[in-house]
Protein backbone atom coordinates (compact mmCIF):
# COMPACT_ATOMS: atom_id res chain seq x y z
CA UNK A 1 0.00 0.00 0.00
CA UNK A 2 1.11 3.58 -0.55
CA UNK A 3 2.66 4.93 2.63
CA UNK A 4 1.74 8.50 3.45
CA UNK A 5 4.32 10.83 4.95
CA UNK A 6 3.90 14.31 6.37
CA UNK A 7 4.79 16.58 3.39
CA UNK A 8 6.42 19.18 5.65
CA UNK A 9 8.84 16.77 7.33
CA UNK A 10 9.55 15.12 3.98
CA UNK A 11 10.76 18.43 2.54
CA UNK A 12 12.80 19.69 5.48
CA UNK A 13 16.02 21.23 4.26
CA UNK A 14 14.88 21.73 0.67
CA UNK A 15 11.78 23.89 0.41
CA UNK A 16 10.69 23.75 4.02
CA UNK A 17 12.27 25.24 7.13
CA UNK A 18 11.72 24.44 10.79
CA UNK A 19 9.10 26.33 12.75
CA UNK A 20 11.23 26.28 15.89
CA UNK A 21 14.89 27.27 15.87
CA UNK A 22 16.94 26.55 18.99
CA UNK A 23 19.71 24.35 20.27
CA UNK A 24 19.55 22.12 23.33
CA UNK A 25 21.60 19.41 24.95
CA UNK A 26 20.01 15.96 24.56
CA UNK A 27 18.96 15.82 28.21
CA UNK A 28 17.11 19.18 27.99
CA UNK A 29 15.59 18.64 24.57
CA UNK A 30 12.19 17.38 25.74
CA UNK A 31 11.77 20.37 28.07
CA UNK A 32 12.37 22.75 25.18
CA UNK A 33 9.87 20.86 23.05
CA UNK A 34 7.17 21.02 25.73
CA UNK A 35 7.93 24.71 26.23
CA UNK A 36 7.31 25.35 22.53
CA UNK A 37 4.03 23.49 22.69
CA UNK A 38 2.98 25.53 25.73
CA UNK A 39 3.79 28.80 23.95
CA UNK A 40 1.77 27.79 20.87
CA UNK A 41 -1.23 26.57 22.88
CA UNK A 42 -1.19 29.68 25.06
CA UNK A 43 -1.19 32.00 22.03
CA UNK A 44 -3.98 30.07 20.29
CA UNK A 45 -6.17 30.06 23.41
CA UNK A 46 -5.60 33.78 23.91
CA UNK A 47 -6.53 34.58 20.31
CA UNK A 48 -9.67 32.43 20.56
CA UNK A 49 -10.78 34.18 23.75
CA UNK A 50 -10.12 37.72 22.54
CA UNK A 51 -11.51 37.52 19.05
CA UNK A 52 -13.49 40.41 17.70
CA UNK A 53 -15.64 38.36 15.35
CA UNK A 54 -16.56 34.87 16.51
CA UNK A 55 -16.33 33.55 12.95
CA UNK A 56 -14.31 30.53 13.99
CA UNK A 57 -11.32 31.63 11.89
CA UNK A 58 -8.43 32.56 14.17
CA UNK A 59 -6.27 33.42 11.22
CA UNK A 60 -2.98 32.11 12.61
CA UNK A 61 -1.02 30.59 9.74
CA UNK A 62 1.95 29.52 11.83
CA UNK A 63 3.89 30.43 14.95
CA UNK A 64 7.67 30.51 14.68
CA UNK A 65 9.84 30.32 17.78
CA UNK A 66 13.52 31.25 18.00
CA UNK A 67 15.36 30.82 21.27
CA UNK A 68 18.66 32.21 22.42
CA UNK A 69 20.22 32.04 25.86
CA UNK A 70 18.49 35.15 27.15
CA UNK A 71 15.69 35.70 24.65
CA UNK A 72 12.68 33.87 23.25
CA UNK A 73 11.50 35.44 20.01
CA UNK A 74 8.01 34.43 18.88
CA UNK A 75 6.70 35.46 15.47
CA UNK A 76 3.00 34.98 14.81
CA UNK A 77 2.05 34.93 11.14
CA UNK A 78 -1.57 36.01 10.95
CA UNK A 79 -3.95 36.38 8.06
CA UNK A 80 -6.20 38.85 9.85
CA UNK A 81 -4.07 40.61 12.48
CA UNK A 82 -6.86 43.15 13.07
CA UNK A 83 -8.58 40.48 15.15
CA UNK A 84 -5.77 40.64 17.68
CA UNK A 85 -4.28 44.11 17.43
CA UNK A 86 -7.34 46.30 16.73
CA UNK A 87 -5.56 49.61 17.21
CA UNK A 88 -3.82 49.04 20.50
CA UNK A 89 -0.59 47.40 21.54
CA UNK A 90 -1.92 46.55 24.96
CA UNK A 91 -3.24 43.28 23.57
CA UNK A 92 0.26 42.16 22.63
CA UNK A 93 1.66 43.12 26.03
CA UNK A 94 -1.16 41.23 27.71
CA UNK A 95 -0.40 38.21 25.54
CA UNK A 96 3.29 38.45 26.51
CA UNK A 97 2.35 38.50 30.18
CA UNK A 98 0.12 35.46 29.72
CA UNK A 99 2.82 33.45 27.99
CA UNK A 100 5.44 34.46 30.56
CA UNK A 101 3.15 33.34 33.38
CA UNK A 102 2.64 30.03 31.61
CA UNK A 103 6.39 29.47 31.17
CA UNK A 104 7.51 31.14 34.43
CA UNK A 105 10.86 32.00 32.81
CA UNK A 106 12.77 34.39 35.04
CA UNK A 107 16.12 34.92 33.34
CA UNK A 108 14.81 35.09 29.77
CA UNK A 109 13.10 37.89 27.92
CA UNK A 110 10.09 37.12 25.77
CA UNK A 111 9.45 39.03 22.59
CA UNK A 112 6.30 38.59 20.50
CA UNK A 113 5.92 40.02 17.02
CA UNK A 114 2.97 39.79 14.67
CA UNK A 115 3.42 39.62 10.91
CA UNK A 116 0.65 39.90 8.40
CA UNK A 117 0.61 37.42 5.55
CA UNK A 118 -0.64 38.14 2.06
CA UNK A 119 -3.50 35.98 0.77
CA UNK A 120 -4.58 34.42 4.06
CA UNK A 121 -6.67 31.81 2.26
CA UNK A 122 -3.56 30.45 0.58
CA UNK A 123 -2.60 28.92 3.95
CA UNK A 124 -3.96 25.52 4.95
CA UNK A 125 -4.41 26.32 8.67
CA UNK A 126 -6.67 29.28 7.98
CA UNK A 127 -8.61 27.30 5.36
CA UNK A 128 -9.04 24.37 7.76
CA UNK A 129 -10.42 26.74 10.38
CA UNK A 130 -12.81 28.13 7.80
CA UNK A 131 -14.03 24.63 6.86
CA UNK A 132 -14.32 23.68 10.53
CA UNK A 133 -16.51 26.73 11.15
CA UNK A 134 -18.74 25.75 8.23
CA UNK A 135 -19.06 22.13 9.40
CA UNK A 136 -19.97 23.27 12.92
CA UNK A 137 -22.78 25.33 11.42
CA UNK A 138 -24.07 22.17 9.71
CA UNK A 139 -23.23 23.27 6.17
CA UNK A 140 -22.95 20.23 3.89
CA UNK A 141 -19.34 19.15 3.63
CA UNK A 142 -19.23 19.27 -0.19
CA UNK A 143 -20.37 22.87 -0.16
CA UNK A 144 -17.72 23.76 2.43
CA UNK A 145 -14.96 22.05 0.42
CA UNK A 146 -16.01 23.76 -2.83
CA UNK A 147 -16.09 27.15 -1.09
CA UNK A 148 -12.63 26.57 0.37
CA UNK A 149 -11.27 25.69 -3.06
CA UNK A 150 -12.79 28.87 -4.53
CA UNK A 151 -11.08 30.90 -1.80
CA UNK A 152 -7.65 29.39 -2.56
CA UNK A 153 -8.06 29.96 -6.28
CA UNK A 154 -8.32 33.67 -5.56
CA UNK A 155 -5.04 33.43 -3.61
CA UNK A 156 -3.36 32.13 -6.80
CA UNK A 157 -2.06 28.72 -5.78
CA UNK A 158 -1.29 25.96 -8.26
CA UNK A 159 -3.31 23.17 -6.69
CA UNK A 160 -5.15 22.07 -3.58
CA UNK A 161 -6.44 18.85 -2.10
CA UNK A 162 -8.91 18.77 0.78
CA UNK A 163 -9.81 15.63 2.70
CA UNK A 164 -12.45 15.21 5.40
CA UNK A 165 -12.72 12.00 7.39
CA UNK A 166 -15.10 10.84 10.10
CA UNK A 167 -18.84 10.77 10.57
CA UNK A 168 -19.60 13.13 7.71
CA UNK A 169 -23.10 14.67 7.88
CA UNK A 170 -23.74 12.56 10.97
CA UNK A 171 -23.84 9.23 9.12
CA UNK A 172 -23.36 6.16 11.29
CA UNK A 173 -20.46 4.77 9.27
CA UNK A 174 -17.36 6.94 9.13
CA UNK A 175 -15.88 7.56 5.72
CA UNK A 176 -13.27 9.61 3.94
CA UNK A 177 -14.16 12.15 1.29
CA UNK A 178 -11.65 14.16 -0.70
CA UNK A 179 -11.56 16.62 -3.53
CA UNK A 180 -8.65 17.90 -5.60
CA UNK A 181 -8.26 20.90 -7.85
CA UNK A 182 -5.16 21.63 -9.96
CA UNK A 183 -2.05 19.52 -9.35
CA UNK A 184 -0.65 18.35 -6.02
CA UNK A 185 2.68 16.58 -6.66
CA UNK A 186 3.34 15.02 -3.25
CA UNK A 187 6.23 12.90 -4.54
CA UNK A 188 8.19 15.85 -5.93
CA UNK A 189 10.48 17.16 -3.22
CA UNK A 190 11.21 20.36 -5.13
CA UNK A 191 7.52 21.26 -5.08
CA UNK A 192 6.71 23.49 -2.12
CA UNK A 193 3.63 22.04 -0.50
CA UNK A 194 1.87 23.46 2.53
CA UNK A 195 -0.01 20.97 4.65
CA UNK A 196 -2.07 20.93 7.78
CA UNK A 197 -4.28 18.50 9.64
CA UNK A 198 -7.01 19.88 11.85
CA UNK A 199 -9.60 18.23 14.08
CA UNK A 200 -13.06 19.67 14.47
CA UNK A 201 -15.52 18.54 17.11
CA UNK A 202 -19.06 18.36 15.75
CA UNK A 203 -22.11 17.14 17.62
CA UNK A 204 -21.77 13.69 16.07
CA UNK A 205 -18.11 13.18 16.83
CA UNK A 206 -14.72 14.33 15.71
CA UNK A 207 -13.94 15.01 12.05
CA UNK A 208 -10.42 15.26 10.69
CA UNK A 209 -9.60 17.79 7.99
CA UNK A 210 -6.41 17.55 5.95
CA UNK A 211 -5.38 20.15 3.43
CA UNK A 212 -2.50 20.06 0.96
CA UNK A 213 -1.74 23.24 -0.99
CA UNK A 214 0.75 23.25 -3.86
CA UNK A 215 2.34 26.68 -3.68
CA UNK A 216 4.96 26.65 -6.43
CA UNK A 217 7.87 24.70 -7.88
CA UNK A 218 11.44 25.79 -7.26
Amino acid sequence: MGQKINPLGFRLGTTQGHHSLWFAQPQNYSEGLQEDQKIRDCIKNYVQKNMRIPSGVEGIARIEIQKRIDLIQVIIYMGFPKLLIEGRTRKIEELQMNVQKELNCVNRKLNIAIKRIENPYGHPNILAEFIAGQLKNRVSFRKAMKKAIELTEQADTKGIQVQIAGRIDGKEIARVEWIREGRVPLQTIRAKIDYCSYTVGTIYGVLGIKIWIFVDEE
